[in-house]
């Protein structure tokens, strides 16, 4: 089994791999496998927790030291801010997150940092109160995110943005997607009842059940089986608002990791999707998931921005776009796009959702729909992207889209990511749909 020790300067790492560039879905399987199974959840609560805290924790640091630790020393400053989430965010004692935090310094091999560590970490708990009074000085320490993307929600959500970014400091809730071709979704959540598994049906999407508290899927009455599937409640919107019908053929753009692939077949077994992703090594997720629910879908590498490499040639009754995008809705699920993100890749983004629009729109059949999703709160991304799109494509109508959620921008839909409300806890998502005219 591996110390306790380990644990921490393991999350040291992964926390100077994400400022460095890389992401913790990446870094976190690779770090991992050093440790137990035993282990491994107290690694992913420390590197989600402490990145999700990020901006706060690195305030307090800088307020508790008289000058900034020098670049190279990045593993020890990181190794801090490990600490300081220990002391101020778990019930890990005090005792213990002090004494471990600072015996990593001599696995690190800098032992001369054990007595800078132990000060700083004992000198926060003596300075609580005044650690509390820069939040209420600095909105980067209050909600832990970084000052462009605080002004940045401000300004798009001025009525919604503190419930925005006090939703994306939450864990995410686990919700499944019931496979209504294995089991009906009230059937299973009594199975997940009969074994003590909390769960509630969702109110907006159909075949969501979310769990009060989150489960090895192993554990999960009749996964294996293909009966359920993890999928957030937001995210499963999608397959429902496809009217498809039998004998439907239906493009999935960009559809890896293909829950909405898998979503889509379950719901509309005699229809034929086409599953396109420039990624092949994340078409091999979408290649497991269809063979785990016994799905078939033709799968397809290639770039949405060119369909002349890849295009079967048989036009769509329906095309489902999951446009790439800034992924800020997912902030509560993925808390390293704070550190990633950059204020100035929204436009290159949404120039890239204009580009694959323009691309795949042709090979939609005159009055079949194209239903455009992304993961993004940005407005440049969302309603103003499909604003621009209307008025550019002559043969392209908006449809209104019902159901007691989300915002109504006039150009599709808004879902804010853990609205904590009693309709919608999912994650942050926009939807619009619109029908190809006769030309």
């Amino acid at each position: 089994m591996a110390k306790q020790s380990s644990v921490r300067q393991l999350a040291a790492r992964a926390i100077t791999r994400v400022t460095l560039g890389e992401s913790l879905g990446s870094v976190l399987p690779q770090l991992q496998e050093k440790l137990s199974k035993k282990d491994q959840p107290l690694l992913a609560e420390l590197s989600y927790g402490t990145l999700r805290y990020y901006h706060r924790l690195d305030a307090w640091l800088k307020f508790l030291t008289e000058k900034p630790l020098k670049e190279k020393e990045q593993d020890i400053h990181n190794l801090i801010l490990v600490g300081l989430y220990q002391l101020f965010f778990t019930r890990i004692p005090p005792h213990a997150a002090i004494g471990e935090t600072v015996q990593v310094t001599r696995t690190m091999g800098k032992a001369w940092a054990r007595g800078l560590v132990n000060g700083i970490l004992r000198n926060a708990q003596r300075r609580v109160e005044e650690l509390h009074d820069l939040e209420e000085r600095s909105p980067v320490c209050d909600w832990s995110h970084p000052k462009w993307l605080i002004n940045t929600i401000k300004r798009a959500w001025p009525e919604d943005y503190q419930a925005i970014l006090t939703g994306n400091n939450q864990p995410p809730p686990m919700t499944l997607r019931v496979n209504e071709q294995k089991i009906k979704p009230a059937r299973y959540l009594k199975k997940l009842l009969d074994d003590c598994i909390t769960a509630k049906q969702s109110k907006i999407a159909p075949q969501a059940i979310t769990l009060v508290r989150p489960s090895a899927v192993d554990k999960l009455p009749m996964f294996h089986e293909g009966a359920a599937s993890v999928q957030d409640e937001s995210a499963q919107l999608a397959a429902t608002l496809i009217s498809a019908k039998p004998g439907d053929h239906i493009l999935d753009a960009c559809c890896a990791p293909g829950g909405k692939t898998c979503h889509l077949l379950e719901l509309n077994p005699d229809i034929t999707v086409d599953a396109l992703d420039a990624d092949s090594v994340r078409l091999e997720r979408v290649a497991e998931n269809l063979q785990r629910l016994g799905l078939t879908a033709n799968v397809l590498c290639g770039d949405a921005t060119d369909p002349d490499s890849w295009f079967p040639g048989k036009a769509y009754d329906h095309i489902l776009l999951d446009a790439p995008c800034s992924a800020t809705g997912v902030i509560r699920r993925h808390p390293d796009i704070k550190l990633l993100r950059k204020a100035e890749d929204i436009d290159a983004l949404a120039q890239l959702q204009q580009k694959i629009l323009k691309a795949i729109w042709p090979l939609l059949k005159p009055g079949g729909t194209l239903l455009y999703a992304t993961c993004s709160i940005m407005p440049q991304e969302n309603h103003l992207q499909i604003e621009q799109f209307l008025s550019e494509t002559p043969d392209a109508r908006l449809q209104s889209i019902d159901g007691p959620w989300g915002h109504d921008t006039g150009f599709g839909k808004q879902l804010f990511p853990g609205s904590g409300s009693s309709v919608n806890s999912g994650d942050g998502f926009f939807y619009s749909l619109m029908v190809k005219m006769d030309s």
